[in-house]
């Protein structure tokens, strides 16, 4: 079996896909990583039922964006879902549980993308235990539930991690029922407080562990040029970002450095991020097992899509549920803090309104297609 790497989602038998066009702004003109951002621009695209339902399905949410999707499409009307295990994060995801996460997001969008198609998607899970695939995906004609297309996917186009901070105003109570179905939401002050004192420890213990930190700065991509010649990891871009580049304070060598300017420009930066956040969502499941962890993705991506339709932002904070030895004690904070005894707390994410105009797609795209 070998694999294809490829900007865009290329396919068995030739051809590539893309992904409507690219809503809200986007990075100042002459700087825009265009390639990188293509899947964004050319979803939905493909008349082929799988094909099309990945064209979308590659745009989910998932850790450091590593994209970890395997897909083998030889077998008709049947997506057979794999986890790329070279594209594991072996320091802060040591156990692939948040990749897990990513994989179930990446369900949860192919299946509402073919339901928008007119096609239902029977799943199983782990078929094969864990070496297998993570599931195996049958397409039929029916769509979704009576047949009826997701109204949520309307904002598929529209979603982001938004990583900025957020305005000081609370979430109306109106919207709380909207959330309340897919995660715990936290808007009571002293808990509020708490919580941003916990992701606030938690990301400090992230970057002062020399090898949790030096994985991610392994996968910064600084500027344009990195961005659309490696379309994954943590993107830097945009005008101003890039012109700290040009000015030599912000680097790849300065990020894996605590004591350099650009280094500790970038605690004061995402201090201020983590401080304005007016609210919380959580997602909590029973148990810990796999299956728990690609649901918990399923209900994470409906969650951004709810996030969007109501004019909220929503961005990921799950540093305190990181399993290296260091985040322990945060781990434990976590827990305590946020789920009933016994239960696994899988997502945690800031909540709020951010900026008015909605920023770029920050995920740019790339899938792998094993060759049967």
């Amino acid at each position: 079996m070998t694999i294809s790497r490829r900007k865009t989602l290329a396919l068995l038998g030739g051809g590539t896909i893309l992904a409507a066009s690219v809503a809200g702004g986007i990075f100042v003109t002459t700087r825009t990583p265009s390639r990188a951002l293509a899947p964004w621009a050319a979803a939905g695209l493909e008349s082929e039922p799988r094909k099309r339902a990945l064209s979308y399905a590659i745009l989910a949410p998932n850790p450091h964006n590593r994209q970890p999707w395997l897909v083998d499409l030889s077998q008709d009307d049947t997506v057979r879902l794999f986890r790329d295990k070279t594209r594991d994060l072996p320091h802060t995801d040591p156990f692939s549980r948040q990749l897990t996460i990513g994989l179930g997001c990446f369900v949860e969008l192919m299946v509402m993308a073919a339901a928008q198609g007119g096609h239902q998607v029977d799943l199983s899970y782990f078929p094969e235990g864990e070496d297998g695939p993570v599931a195996i995906a049958t397409f039929s004609e029916g769509g979704s539930e009576g047949g009826k297309a997701d109204p949520l996917f309307a904002q598929v186009m529209e979603r982001r991690s938004c990583k900025e901070p957020f305005d000081d105003r609370s979430i109306p109570a109106s919207m709380i029922p909207r959330l309340a179905g897919l995660a715990d939401i936290h808007t009571e002050p002293a808990k509020v407080a708490a919580i941003r004192d916990l992701t606030w420890q938690a990301w400090l213990t992230e970057i002062n562990t020399p090898h949790t930190m030096q994985e991610s700065v392994d996968l910064m991509r600084f500027g344009k040029s990195e961005i659309n010649a490696n379309p994954d990891g943590i993107d830097l871009g945009g005008a101003f970002l890039e012109s700290l580049m040009l000015a030599g304070v912000l680097s790849r060598e300065a990020q894996a450095d605590p004591q350099s300017a650009g280094f500790k420009e970038g605690i004061k930066i995402y201090r201020n991020m983590l401080m304005a956040t007016p609210a919380y969502a959580t997602i909590t499941t029973p148990e810990n097992s796999r299956i728990d962890q690609i649901e918990a993705g399923r209900r994470w991506l409906r969650l951004n899509l709810t996030t969007a339709s109501l004019g909220l932002a929503l961005h990921p904070v799950s540093q305190a549920l990181q399993e290296f030895p260091e985040m322990a004690e945060h781990y434990t904070r976590a827990h305590t803090m946020l789920a009933e005894p016994g239960h696994s707390v899988q997502m945690l994410g800031r909540l709020g309104f951010g900026p008015e105009t909605n920023p770029s797609p920050r995920w740019p795209l790339e899938t792998r297609i094993i060759h049967g």
